[in-house]
């Protein structure tokens, strides 16, 4: 063999081993590339949102924020596989204007309504709700609705809602077996639920409206679990009844008292734990179907409550401690009153037993919700995105303050402003300030303004500016 043909044998074979090698590099690369892909398909995946409001809970009504009586084990399972806020509030202190806040994204000093007067959302309102349908999303809700009644604009059909079960009138909402509900703006009459026309007193009643309020928005989950859905859960317990009750015979209804019928307690005390216990068993069957359904590690949930604790019905706060170290309750602006539980949950996104002590309020998810699901943040909101804060991620954004108002018949009767650790507080139109350093006096217990007159001069300027 010459040379020559010795050396384009070797050239072939060297050519041959190249080409092999680059075929396999492609592939390789073909294949990272491919997985990249896949990682970026899942993160930038719509999520659903659950998001779970109910009503006149506590700050201190949760085992996983100090409750030592009331059994809560599922929402506390929710904590440990989620995150937990410490500093997070409420759009009010009472329950129409709370909804609203949350909704548009605005705080008391900017919407409609600061007070629970009759209000409807007008034509063309944008909310959470519409945002999140525009961008592809199924949008559900049960419970207590209260921003419009059927037939008007603020009916939840006309408001972005593709379903709605539950109480349309605030009203009828503290009647747990009513008789009837609304899907959508029909009438959905419960069968059973017979009420007296003469002393509207319940002659029979069998169909309990949460339990109900609960399969309705398991149904919602299950119909739309293979495409981005949006449900929110007004649920209307631990709120007193306004007609009396069945099982207590008092202001707290509830089917049976579980496993606090034996206890040593009033029959009203009996029946508020027994509300919680209820709640917190269907937040765990929540959880199971989600798992059922194979969603729970694409699924956000949070969980919440529309303002602090009552003291109606029967129920007093202090037996269960239910606003914990805080100071006030329902219909205050000191911290029991807006500071409320918030719990969220989402698998493989948010690590497991965090707790966050950034400052957050209820007009802030309008902007997470969008950032989540991918729509442009409105600009003309008060509402932050607490997205980063959710995920563990740098950069989180804060709020120069919050602020909240409460209007009694055209003025201003309460205002709360938060910036930083101080808390002011002016409760009527012509009182002073008062001052909270929130860092060393949690309870609001030291008013400190006499000593602190710069920060009153301060956070005067903003409340004028929130207004």
């Amino acid at each position: 063999m010459s040379d020559s043909n010795c050396g384009r044998r070797v050239l072939m074979r060297v050519n041959l081993f190249c080409t092999r090698d680059l075929i396999v590099a492609g592939l390789v690369s073909c294949l990272i590339l491919s997985g990249t892909l896949c990682v970026q398909a899942q993160v930038s995946e719509k999520p659903n949102i659950i998001y779970i409001m109910v009503d006149d809970l506590g700050y201190g009504d949760l085992g996983c924020y100090g409750q030592k009586i009331i059994q809560t084990p599922h929402i506390d399972r929710l904590a440990r596989d989620g995150i937990r806020f410490t500093d997070h509030y409420s759009g009010h202190t009472v329950c129409r204007p709370s909804r609203l806040v949350l909704l548009t994204g605005r705080h008391s000093g900017h919407t409609a309504i600061s007070a629970n007067a009759p209000y409807q959302l007008p034509v063309g309102a944008r909310t959470v709700t519409t945002l999140l349908k525009k961008a592809g999303y199924a949008t559900g809700g049960v419970g207590k609705w209260a921003l419009g009644g059927p037939d008007s604009t603020g009916a939840p059909s006309r408001q972005g809602f593709d379903f709605w079960f539950g109480y349309l009138d605030q009203g009828n909402a503290h009647n747990f077996y009513p008789e009837y509900l609304w899907r959508n703006e029909k009438k959905f009459p419960l069968s059973g639920n017979v009420v007296g026309q003469q002393k509207r007193v319940s002659v029979k009643r069998t169909t309990y409206s949460h339990d109900l309020l609960t399969e309705q928005a398991f149904d919602f989950i299950r119909q739309n679990a293979e495409r981005p859905f949006c449900l929110q859960a007004h649920y209307t317990i631990p709120h007193a009844n306004n007609e009396g009750g069945r099982a207590t015979g008092n202001g707290l209804e509830v089917p049976d008292l579980g496993m606090y019928a034996n206890r040593d307690w009033p029959d009203t005390e009996k029946g508020f734990a027994a509300m919680i216990s209820r709640l917190d068993g269907d937040v765990g069957r929540l959880v199971a179907l989600l798992k059922d359904l194979g969603i729970e590690r694409k699924t956000l949930v949070i969980f919440t409550s529309d303002n602090g604790p009552h003291q109606e019905g029967g129920h007093k706060m202090e037996y269960f401690d239910s606003n914990g170290p805080l100071r006030g309750y329902k219909r205050d602006l000191y911290e029991g009153g807006i500071r409320v539980p918030m719990i969220a949950c989402w698998p493989g996104q948010i690590t497991p037993g965090t707790v966050s002590h950034h400052p957050s309020a209820f007009w802030d998810f309008l902007p997470t919700a969008c950032e989540l699901a991918g729509v442009a943040v409105p600009k003309d909101i008060d509402g932050i995105s607490y997205r980063a804060a959710l995920l563990g991620l740098e950069g989180q954004r804060q709020h120069r303050y919050l602020y909240w108002q409460s209007v009694k018949k055209g003025s201003v009767t309460k205002t709360a402003i938060r910036q930083g650790n101080w808390k002011g507080v002016r409760i009527g139109a012509e009182k002073p300030l008062e001052l909270y350093n929130l860092a060393t006096d949690l309870g609001e217990q030291k008013n400190v303004a006499a000593a602190e007159p710069s920060i009153v001069k301060r956070l005067e300027r903003l409340i004028q500016q929130a207004n």
